[in-house]
């Protein structure tokens, strides 16, 4: 298969402290990767060298089998769709206006930008009605599903998120979560996306990136973290999971393995 991103060694510095400590990592087109770990190990770091919002003090990024550079931004920009935590919508625009900001800004007709808008809403389970409230109208889930909405506008490649759902209650975050797999599922786009939680991590991906102070820790599917521990942190972390895998309503695949989690000592 296809590898879409590849990162070489990257290391980026704030203030003299590595976020981001001579990471390689490989990402394969079509595939869902979760990035996970503790908060400061750099999982939102990566997430923006992905999209180069970030530019990596050392190593190379590398996206369609080209590196990623400052030139080729204004070509790869569209090609993804970014989701930040809370959305991230702008206050002074419509649900939307916030949606097809950037099909405006290129110029596409309104009769296409209407009809991509009412075909997004209906793929998100957004209300037809709200689409002409402001974010502050909104709830939390519902304003989560127009920055989804804006990210997938111009029908992009590669679908970003940084914690989509780390602000909602646990029902309308259950809730998303089942609709974001659906999604994925439907659109077969390349996915990567940061959050805490291991239940979810476990449930809306292929692939389990778990991190700590900017290095990739083990990479690969729950039952690998719970059998082959890399290391003694990869048994704290999921022990310290215990709850989220115990209590997120899940499929069967991986609940039998939340249970020996739960079991373990």
């Amino acid at each position: 298969m296809h590898t879409l991103f590849e990162l070489r060694r990257i290391t980026k510095l704030y203030g003299g402290r590595p976020a981001l400590d001579g990471l390689s990592l490989s990402i394969t087109q079509g595939t869902t990767t979760a990035l996970i770990g503790p908060s400061g190990c750099g999982k939102s770091t990566l997430l923006r060298t992905l999209i180069g919002l970030v530019k990596p003090d050392t190593g190379e990024v590398l996206f369609d089998s080209e590196p990623l550079t400052p030139a080729r931004l204004p070509e790869t920009r569209p090609r993804m769709g970014y989701v930040i935590q809370q959305g991230g919508l702008f206050p002074h625009l419509t649900a939307r206006g916030n949606v097809a900001l950037m099909a405006e800004h290129l110029r596409w007709p309104r009769e296409r930008i209407a009809a991509r808008v009412d075909e997004l809403a209906a793929l998100t389970h957004f209300p037809l009605d709200g689409l002409e409230r402001y974010p502050r109208e909104l709830s939390g889930g519902q304003n989560q599903r127009v920055g989804l909405m804006r990210a997938l506008m111009l029908d992009p490649e590669v679908l970003l998120l940084d914690e989509p759902l780390g602000a909602l209650d646990p029902m309308v975050r259950s809730e998303l979560q089942e609709q974001l797999k659906e999604i994925f599922a439907s659109l077969h786009k390349t996915v990567v996306l940061v959050t805490h939680d291991l239940a979810e991590a476990a449930y809306l991906s292929d692939r389990i990136v778990l991190m700590r102070a900017g290095r990739l820790v083990q990479s690969g599917a729950l039952g690998d973290m719970l059998q082959r521990p890399a290391e003694p942190f990869v048994e704290r972390f999921v022990q310290a999971q215990r709850g989220h895998l115990e209590h997120l309503a899940t499929p069967a695949t991986w609940v039998a393995n939340s249970h020996a989690v739960v079991g373990r000592t």
